[in-house]
Parts: C-alpha cells; sequence; structure tokens
C-alpha cells in the first residue's frame, strides 16, 4: 500500500520525504487555501517537490464542460498532475469528455459502492473513498473500502483506489487489510503511525548504556576493518 500525503503544506512533505516513505500527494481547494499561496505558484512548487510521484489537484467549476477546460489547463503544468473531479453526474461528463486525452484522474468525495462502480467504469485513474467523513456521519468507511476493494479485484478494473479522509494511525491499519491500494493521509496521522514512547523509553536505555562501553569513540571509524580487509 503507498502512502500518500494530503496536504499542501511544503515544510510536511519535505519531512516525508526525508523519511522515504512519500509516494504521492492529494489535495483539495481548503487544504491549498490555508497556505495563502498564488495557486499556480504553489502547484507548481507542489509538483517538483513530489515530482515523479503523482499530485492531486482539484477543479472548481461545477459543470463537466468547465470541469474538463479546467483539467486540461491544470495537467499542462507537470506531468506527474492527476486531475481531481468530483464523483457526481457533471464530474462524471467531464471524466468522459477527457477520455483519450492523457488526462490523469482522481474522482473524489465517494461516499457510496454505487459512486465508486460509476467512477471505475468510467475510466478514473484513481477514485478516492471518504473513510473518516463518511464515519463522523454515522456509517461505516472500512465497510465502504472493503466492498470496493472486492468488486474492483472481481472486475479487474484499473482504477487504483486511493482511501482517504484518514484520521488516526489505526484506520491506517484497517485500510491495509482491505488492500486498497492507496492512503493518502494528514502529515499528523503519518507522524503518529511513527513515534512511540516505548520506542523512545529503550532507545534512551540503549544510549545510556552504549557510554559504559570501553573504545565507544572508535567504533564507527572503521579503521581496523579497513586494515583486515587490506591484508
Amino acid at each position: 500500500m503507498n502512502i500518500f500525503l494530503d496536504t499542501a503544506n511544503i515544510e510536511e512533505i519535505k519531512k516525508a520525504k526525508r523519511w522515504g516513505v512519500l509516494r504521492g500527494l492529494t489535495t483539495n481547494p481548503s487544504i491549498v487555501a490555508r497556505e495563502g499561496k498564488e495557486f499556480l505558484d504553489l502547484a507548481t512548487e507542489l509538483c517538483e517537490l513530489v515530482s515523479p510521484f503523482p499530485v492531486s489537484l482539484e477543479v472548481v467549476d461545477r459543470t463537466g464542460e468547465g470541469m474538463a477546460e479546467q483539467a486540461r489547463a491544470i495537467s499542462a503544468l507537470a506531468r506527474n498532475v492527476v486531475v481531481k473531479l468530483p464523483t457526481n453526474p457533471e464530474g462524471l461528463a467531464a471524466l468522459n469528455l477527457l477520455k483519450g486525452e492523457g488526462v490523469k484522474t482522481n474522482l473524489t468525495l465517494i461516499f457510496s459502492t454505487s459512486q465508486a462502480i460509476l467512477a471505475m467504469s468510467g475510466g478514473a485513474t484513481y477514485i478516492s473513498p471518504f473513510i473518516g467523513r463518511l464515519e463522523d456521519r454515522g456509517y461505516e468507511g472500512m465497510g465502504l473500502v472493503r466492498d470496493i476493494m472486492n468488486i474492483h479485484s472481481a472486475y479487474n478494473f484499473k482504477t487504483e483506489v486511493i482511501a482517504a479522509s484518514i484520521r488516526d494511525p489505526h484506520q491506517v491499519i484497517e485500510i491495509a487489510k482491505t488492500g486498497a491500494h492507496i492512503v493518502t493521509l494528514p502529515f499528523a496521522v503519518l507522524e503518529k503511525m511513527l513515534l512511540n514512547t516505548m520506542t523512545d523509553a529503550d532507545l534512551d536505555k540503549f544510549l545510556n548504556d552504549w557510554e559504559k562501553v570501553p573504545g565507544r569513540e572508535n567504533a564507527f571509524k572503521g579503521t581496523r576493518r579497513l586494515e583486515k580487509v587490506g591484508a
């Protein structure tokens, strides 16, 4: 399962890249608005920073024709751009208009299995079922992902499934069990997946004990090993 970051914050992206786990990026108009930057400048910076991995950027028109026009413009920004379209009648119309043009698409705001079926049948590159927002409304988000993956497997759809709207590390674990191709999550959740007080406590013990080891000052200089190799 690939890890995408759901953010437009440059510093968060740089940290995830440094850890070597980042395989893509998703954004939406709300996420972009938080950064207070010109959209085209920010979009270009994001694509360059995350390249060669995909970056999802969302259209904001309400008509299929308008969405398709915006999608073509956004897609021309960089080779790794993926255009987010809403999973509604106009979004599906835009998806149809873009067929054969080489525009990669992410059908977003999926809250039902039937929406997912139509988006996959329409040839979306990615689909994004929203787990957290669905569970906020009292429905089982994980069941939605399981159903989508079962149908995906049965009919061999080429679309990749991005589990989105993630609230905590436990959801990431449960999503991984479904076989979903991708999970996209806020940096705070990614950080929580990695940090553990038991790891910190045991590491402190190991490092404190290391202070008792004779010759520790020269332990990592490699001199003796090099002498053996050359002997």
